[in-house]
């Protein structure tokens, strides 16, 4: 079994990898996606991420900005980061993938979509001479 340490480093590489590629999406796209992740995933539209893994992203983050502590820093030092710092890299990791799949999701859709014919945004009038 990897240590926690090992858990954390492996988690945030992968992350930064995926979220650093050339033409990917940046975490502010990310992150602005996220809700509309949500949205498809609870109309059933969006079939790559599961409505128990958004809450645990959910919970994860109440996690982190909880002021309760199951491992305190004040009683544990730099030991009682090590639960905050596995949850934190576990959430990243998760917006990261979810949203990479999401996104080309999205894109695929938009991609399928036929484009508005030219008599569609042909505005009748006439023309005055």
């Amino acid at each position: 079994m990897a240590s926690p340490r090992m858990t954390i480093i492996r988690n945030l590489v992968n992350a930064l990898r995926l979220a650093s590629r050339p033409g990917g999406p940046s975490m502010v796209e990310r992150l602005t996606a996220l809700p509309r992740l949500a949205r498809a995933v609870a109309r059933g539209e969006y079939t790559g991420a599961t409505t128990g893994r958004l809450l645990m992203m959910v919970g994860a983050l109440g996690w982190l900005l909880s002021p309760i502590d199951l491992m305190p820093e004040a009683v544990l030092g730099v030991f009682g980061l090590v639960d905050d710092a596995m949850i934190a890299s576990w959430l990243v990791a998760a917006v990261v993938t979810e949203t990479e799949g999401f996104l080309g999701w999205e894109r695929g859709i938009a991609a399928q979509e036929p484009a508005a014919s030219p008599a569609a945004t042909t505005v009748p009038g006439h023309v005055v001479g």
